[in-house]
């Protein structure tokens, strides 16, 4: 229990003192909204100038493929310096020693390139049902908050997920889900994918799953900002429209609240959720806005690192047109990865991807999207790639 409590604490001085010292630079700036910013190393800043706008898109955009071996369309496209990373989901997955053969591939594609530079490797490993890899994590999240000593199983779960991943030259986790469930059964919590219906629990277990994954050199990826715990069975955001309601202080202080702990963890990526939240912003979807991302997330909360969409072609975003359209809106809005899930068994051409990235190009050629702003999204992102 002492134990315990000494951890509970530093997770929490850290936390605290990260978002404080976001909100000083902030009122020492003015009334502007404050943007963290993680500075590219400093052997690609001249090289972030000099990309051409497709290499500039096509640093956003994660791309998929359908079937165990990558085509020579995407091959291509990494080659020329227009890719940021690759999702693998079970399809795509064999065993660790055919995707490792994989992602060599696809990583030697990307060293030729003329960003010289590996890419970002993304796959889920939540734990429990969710695992693109056998192995562990073995536990599910309500099984780890569940457990006797919890932040121990967190963090073990944690250091697993980053073993097996590691091993299979994965570098990016899209985990831990940080969403603070509310009635037994709902959406979040029918597949045992969150920790508690503690905030504060979940921030902590949270916390220690990042940490110890971390710290192998697998980034990872608190989801889904600012939070579906509060979301029925029924309310699936891959399936249609979801608008989740909570009041902004509800919002803050239960919902938000485990982003606090992973802040002060230092985790790498934040995805955002396609609902909407009217206390947020009672128009756009979590991921297309601006007050969610750079107010709620960079402002409030003082988070710095690597911004990335959920799937692109979820059925939330039907109102908001084509994959292009998508993909420009979440780029105006602040997303720093585009996430291009979708394959089609039948084509195993990337052809999401391209098209998002073709958007992207075409909007900064246009004026659409600033210059300076895909130049700040494309440092992150090369910080992220030279050290996950």
């Amino acid at each position: 229990m002492l134990r315990r409590l000494a951890y509970v604490a530093a997770v929490l001085v850290a936390a605290v003192a990260a978002v404080a010292a976001v909100r000083s630079t902030a009122s020492r700036a003015g009334p502007a909204i404050a943007q963290p910013h993680v500075a590219a190393p400093s052997h690609v800043r001249p090289l972030i100038q000099r990309l051409s706008i497709e290499q500039l898109a096509g640093q956003r955009i994660v791309y998929a493929y359908a079937g165990l071996k990558p085509p020579a369309s995407l091959l291509a496209i990494i080659r020329a310096g227009e890719a940021g990373g690759v999702i693998f989901f079970a399809p795509n997955i064999a065993n660790a020693r055919q995707l490792r053969g994989v992602v060599g591939d696809l990583q030697r594609a990307s060293l030729a390139s003329p960003l010289h530079t590996r890419l970002l490797m993304l796959t889920d490993q939540e734990g429990g049902e969710v695992r693109r890899l056998p192995g562990a994590p073995i536990r599910s999240e309500k099984q780890i908050g569940e457990a006797d000593d919890d932040v121990a199983a967190a963090g073990n779960a944690g250091a697993g997920a980053g073993r097996t991943l590691r091993g299979a030259g994965i570098n990016v986790n899209l985990a831990p889900v940080l969403d603070v469930y509310r009635q037994p059964g709902n959406f979040i919590d029918e597949f045992q994918r969150s920790y508690s219906s503690s905030p504060k629990a979940v921030g902590i277990l949270g916390a220690a799953f990042i940490g110890a994954q971390q710290r192998l050199g697998v980034a990872a990826t608190a989801k889904h900002f600012p939070g579906l715990g509060s979301a029925s069975r029924r309310q699936d955001t891959d399936l249609g429209q979801v608008t989740l309601r909570a009041s902004l202080s509800t919002l803050r202080a239960v919902d938000e609240a485990p982003y606090a702990n992973a802040i002060g963890a230092g985790v790498k990526l934040v995805m955002t959720s396609w609902a909407v939240y009217p206390a947020l912003d009672p128009r756009l979807p979590a991921g297309l806005s601006p007050a969610v991302i750079q107010g709620e997330l960079r402002g409030h909360l003082g988070f710095g690192g690597v911004t990335i969409t959920d799937g692109l072609e979820a059925g939330a975003l039907a109102p908001y047109g084509s994959i292009g359209n998508r993909a420009v809106l979440a780029a105006s809005a602040g997303a720093d990865l585009i996430l291009c899930a979708t394959t089609n068994p039948d084509d195993n051409t990337p052809a999401l991807g391209t098209a998002a990235r073709n958007a992207i190009a075409t909007a900064l050629a246009h004026g659409r999207l600033a210059r300076g702003s895909a130049q700040q999204s494309a440092s992150r992102i090369m910080a992220l790639r030279d050290n996950p």
